[in-house]
């Protein structure tokens, strides 16, 4: 049973983890609790979104759908990372490699396609308020969110199935917690930079290209801000639009550093603190990021919350 050149019976070891028992429970304990917080966190988003009427508007729409992409972008890899922290053997599948990769990757740039929709969604909303009911309607939020899974596990299929045509070298060992793209591509040994090219190509469609999109949506925000001369006008501009910004900032620096850069440039200790970082520190933060600076989501949050507590000792 082969797959191009390899055997998907084939297993590559994974190196990240830490050799000390103390230091595995440690680090299983902390992920743990990561990993709670995080499905906890967005969970709550989404319930929030759905119960609450007033909250049935694009922009939570998205918000929800974000939650809900997240929630699904740590379980690819953030369960078997906990398994492997246990056990001694760390190893996995040239097929379950690759299955990783297109759900982590796939998700991961859905991330990216979502953050460019609800900068959109941002820009007619400030820039043309009056046409935002007609322009953006749930049926146009639907399709923006079903492309924006679509499109990014598309992108993923196509470029995993290339990375696994491509010869590996006799030492399989991966260099980190899960398959990414920069350690799995460590262990090619094709001479050619085609490959490299290939990796930059994919990345900048699903990172460079929303990105550009964003900043130019904050380009046409700005400019309409700037005309805007109350400064109670400017206050509402902006809170409606920092959340988001913060969010984008964090999600694309660490994606630009990963995947936008030659593979002769991988750093092993770096880059798995750096993925650690976006994988969970992104889906983490979120949430806190849209709660803490958003009244509705607080007052929402605090009311489901209320209501299971009641619930729960009734």
């Amino acid at each position: 049973m082969t797959w191009g050149n390899h055997s998907v019976l084939m297993e590559f070891v994974f190196l990240a983890y830490p050799s000390h028992p103390e230091l595995r429970v440690f680090f299983f304990l902390g992920l743990s609790l990561l990993y709670s917080l995080i499905i906890s966190g967005n969970v709550l988003i989404v319930v929030a979104i759905q119960t609450e009427a007033r909250l049935h508007t694009p922009m939570y729409y998205f918000l929800g759908s974000l939650s809900g992409v997240e929630i699904c972008y740590t379980a690819v890899v953030v369960p078997h990372i906990l398994a492997n922290t246990l056990q001694s053997d760390k190893t996995i599948t040239l097929l379950g490699c690759a299955t990783q990769m297109i759900f982590f990757i796939g998700l991961g740039s859905a991330d990216c396609f979502l953050l460019a929709a609800m900068a959109y969604d941002r820009y007619v909303a400030i820039c043309h308020p009056l046409q935002y009911p007609l322009t953006v309607t749930l049926t146009l939020c639907v399709h923006l969110v079903v492309a924006s899974v679509l499109i990014g596990l598309f992108l993923s299929v196509q470029l995993v199935a290339f990375i696994f045509s491509l010869p590996f070298c006799q030492a399989r060992v991966i260099e980190h917690f899960f398959c990414d793209v920069p350690p799995v591509m460590r262990l090619v040994c094709a001479n050619s930079h085609i490959h490299e090219w290939a990796v930059l190509v994919a990345a900048t469609l699903a990172i460079a290209m929303p990105f550009f999109f964003i900043a130019a949506s904050y380009a046409f925000i700005v400019a309409t801000v700037c005309k805007i001369h109350s400064a109670a006008g400017h206050h509402r501009a902006f809170s409606t639009c920092s959340s988001h910004l913060s969010v984008v900032l964090l999600q694309y620096g660490c994606c630009a550093f990963m995947y936008l850069r030659p593979n002769s440039s991988y750093d092993p200790r770096q880059d798995q603190f750096i993925s650690l970082i976006y994988t969970l520190g992104t889906p983490l933060l979120n949430p806190l990021i849209y709660t803490l600076r958003n009244r509705e989501m607080k007052g929402t949050l605090g009311r489901v919350l209320t209501r299971n507590c009641l619930s729960q000792n009734s």
